[in-house]
C-alpha cells in the first residue's frame, strides 16, 4: 500500500510539472498568460475561516504569502490526485500503465476547478462569469489532458 501511495505522489508530481511546462508553452508560442496561483492561495487561506465562496476573490482580505501558497497548493492537489489515480488503478497499472485511466482522471479533475475552485474566486461555475468562458474551458480542458498524459508517461519511467 505505501510503494503505491509514493508511485501516486511520483505521478502526481510529474504531471502537475508537465501542466506547468504546458502553460510556459502556450505563453511562450500562443502569448496565453501564466496562471497566476495567488488568487488560488488566497482562496486556500480564506478556507481556514469557512469561506469557500467569494464574490471576487480580488475584494477578499489579501494573504502576505498567496503566491507561495498557491505554488504549494497547486503542487498538492496534483499530488492528490496522483495518488488518488494509484490508489484506484492498483499495482497492475504501474506494471503496464495505460494512456486512457490517467487520461479519464485528467478529465474528471477539471470538475473541481469547474465547480468548486472557479465558484469559489468568483468567476462562476465553469468560468461562466469570465469574459470567454467557452476559451477559458477549452483551456481548462487541454491542460488537465496534459495532466492525464503527465501521468501516465510519469507511471511509465518509474515503471
Amino acid at each position: 500500500m505505501l510503494e503505491l501511495v509514493w508511485r501516486g505522489v511520483i505521478i502526481g508530481l510529474g504531471a502537475t510539472v508537465a501542466m506547468d511546462i504546458w502553460a510556459i508553452l502556450l505563453a511562450t508560442v500562443f502569448k496565453q498568460p501564466k496562471p497566476n496561483w495567488a488568487p488560488v492561495g488566497r482562496w486556500f487561506y480564506h478556507l481556514k475561516s469557512g469561506r469557500i465562496f467569494h464574490d471576487t476573490i480580488a475584494t477578499a482580505e489579501p494573504y502576505r504569502h498567496e503566491l507561495a501558497l498557491g505554488w504549494i497548493s497547486h503542487y498538492a492537489v496534483g499530488i492528490a490526485y496522483g495518488m488518488m489515480l494509484a490508489l484506484f488503478v492498483g499495482p497492475i497499472w504501474f506494471a503496464e500503465p495505460t494512456f486512457l485511466p490517467a487520461w479519464i482522471w485528467g478529465i474528471l479533475t477539471v470538475a473541481a476547478g469547474w465547480f468548486l475552485l472557479q465558484p469559489g474566486l468568483g468567476i462562476g461555475w465553469a468560468a461562466s462569469k469570465t469574459p470567454n468562458p467557452t476559451k477559458v474551458r477549452t483551456l481548462n480542458l487541454l491542460a488537465h489532458t496534459v495532466f492525464g498524459l503527465g501521468l501516465w508517461l510519469t507511471a511509465l519511467l518509474i515503471r
